[in-house]
C-alpha cells in the first residue's frame, strides 16, 4: 500500500513538473487571466462548464472569484453551468445531456463575456455543444483538457492541454492552474498591491 502511495504522488508529481516545463501553458495562463480581467473590469463575467471531477474544478474556481482566493477583495464575476438542479435536471429532460451547458449559455451569456470549458479527455458531447454555443454569442472560449485536448482544442480561442492521459493527474493539474488562474486575475484587475495584503494576512 505504501508503494501505492508513492507511485500515485510521483506520477503527480512528473505531470505538474511537465506543466511547468511547457512554457507555452505558463505564457497561456497569463493570456487568458488578462482576457478575463479585462472583461471582469468592463462589467462582464466568466461562465464556467464542466462534468464530474471538473464539475467540482468549475464550481471550486468560481467559489475563489466570488468570495476570495488569498487577500480580501471586492468580489470578481463568475458563474458556474454546473449547480442549479432545477435548471441541470430540465434541461436534461427536455432536450437531452448534451445540452446542459449550451442552453444556459444561451441564457445567460452576453458579448463581453469569457466561456471556461473544463473537461480531461476534450470530448464532453455537453461541452463541445457549449462552446459551439459561445461562438454563435461571440464569446471568447478557452479550453482546459488533456489527453491531447480531443476534439475541443480546435474549437476554443485558447487551450491549456496537459500533458498526460491520467484522468486524476490531468484533474490535480487543472486544480493548480485554476488557483493561479484566479490570483493572477486578481493582479490583473486590483494590481500587485495585493501581494503585500496577503503579507499582512498571513503574519
Amino acid at each position: 500500500m505504501k508503494q501505492l502511495v508513492q507511485k500515485q504522488l510521483a506520477l503527480s508529481i512528473a505531470t505538474l513538473q511537465a506543466v511547468l516545463a511547457d512554457e507555452t501553458i505558463s505564457d497561456t495562463l497569463i493570456s487568458i487571466a488578462k482576457l478575463t480581467a479585462e472583461a471582469m473590469q468592463s462589467g462582464h463575467k466568466l461562465l464556467v462548464a464542466g462534468n464530474g471531477g471538473s464539475a467540482a474544478d468549475a464550481q471550486h474556481l468560481v467559489a475563489e472569484f466570488v468570495v476570495r482566493l488569498t487577500v480580501n477583495r471586492p468580489a470578481l464575476r463568475a458563474i458556474a453551468l454546473t449547480t442549479d438542479t432545477s435548471i441541470l435536471t430540465a434541461a436534461g429532460n427536455d432536450y437531452g445531456f448534451d445540452h446542459l451547458f449550451s442552453r444556459q449559455l444561451e441564457a445567460l451569456a452576453q458579448p463581453g463575456d469569457v466561456f471556461l470549458a473544463i473537461s480531461t479527455s476534450g470530448n464532453s458531447k455537453n461541452i463541445l455543444k457549449a462552446i459551439t454555443q459561445a461562438k454563435i454569442i461571440g464569446i471568447p472560449t478557452i479550453g482546459l483538457s488533456g489527453a491531447g485536448g480531443g476534439l475541443m482544442s480546435p474549437l476554443c480561442d485558447y487551450n491549456i492541454v496537459i500533458p498526460s492521459d491520467i484522468t486524476q493527474n490531468i484533474q490535480e493539474s487543472h486544480l493548480a492552474l485554476e488557483h493561479i488562474f484566479c490570483m493572477l486575475v486578481e493582479r490583473f484587475v486590483f494590481g500587485h498591491d495585493l501581494d503585500k495584503k496577503r503579507e499582512i494576512l498571513s503574519e
